[in-house]
């Protein structure tokens, strides 16, 4: 790699971090508020906290990278869908939580296949990564690169629908596993800053059903953290991400993985 191409990896993660945290202070701005609901089916809906904090976000991307396309959970596709360079943006996952006020929470940016960050708006602190290395900034502290490490045994597990593979494959099972059991301690979480903690070793592991989530704005933030900070990223059925995926297991080392897919394996 060229200094040249380290500097723009360096400089997207920037640019990543800063629109992190712009959404992240409207978010934490807005909360506890009575927030009308932007319904948008299926039982989803969104807030202004939503729209206002991904209007935030657009904002430092457009002023960095004014060039870049840009596809957004509440606004959509801006710029061409096969742009080279497109960034994708979760400006409030967990906006159920939120809206009961439940501070579990999470601010997602990434460019694709590039530089990325998760903003805990809550805790203050920003994951991310320029690619290749993961760290975390906290407000007022030098940054600390994320070490992943299964230590904690706490499994955090997406319980949300739609569940495309069942029923060959349920979070439910996985859960009432006899090995599960003696193993692990579960967490179910509706936000995907439980990947941020996968790769900072708050969490051993996380598991979701699923399609192909690798470009999902929700969801690319997350992967790109856990890739750079070494841990163990498949799908559901133990192959490689992608546009035949399922779901998502991210372990913090291959023997937490291992264990896992041994659980699921004949189901899946």
């Amino acid at each position: 790699m060229t200094s040249a191409d380290s500097y723009a990896r360096s400089d997207d993660a920037s640019v990543a971090t800063a629109a992190a945290r712009a959404g992240a202070e409207v978010v934490r701005a807005l909360y506890g508020r009575r927030l009308d609901r932007i319904d948008k089916g299926a039982g989803d809906f969104a807030t202004a906290a939503d729209v206002e904090a991904e209007a935030a976000i657009l904002g430092v991307i457009r002023a960095a990278r004014p060039d870049d396309a840009v596809l957004g959970e509440e606004g959509g596709q801006r710029g061409a869908a096969d742009a080279v360079r497109q960034w994708l943006v979760d400006p409030l996952c967990g906006t159920l939580n939120y809206a009961v006020g439940n501070m579990l929470v999470a601010v997602n940016v990434a460019l694709r296949d590039g530089a990325a960050a998760v903003a805990d708006p809550f805790s203050g602190e920003v994951f991310f990564t320029d690619g290749e290395t993961a760290w975390v900034r906290h407000d007022g502290a030098d940054d600390t690169l994320l070490t992943p490490t299964p230590a904690t045994r706490l499994v955090d597990v997406n319980l949300d629908p739609p569940f495309p593979s069942a029923p060959a494959f349920r979070a439910v099972d996985l859960l009432a596993h006899p090995e599960f059991v003696a193993r692990f301690r579960p967490r179910v979480v509706s936000t995907t800053l439980a990947l941020a903690w996968v790769a900072a070793g708050k969490r051993a592991a996380y598991v979701t059903d699923g399609g192909d989530l690798s470009g999902s704005v929700h969801f690319a933030a997350g992967i790109a953290l856990c890739r750079a900070a070494g841990c163990v990223v498949t799908g559901i059925d133990g192959a490689p991400i992608g546009e035949a995926g399922r779901g998502l297991v991210v372990a913090a080392d291959e023997e937490t993985h291992g264990l896992l897919m041994s659980m699921t394996r004949g189901r899946s």
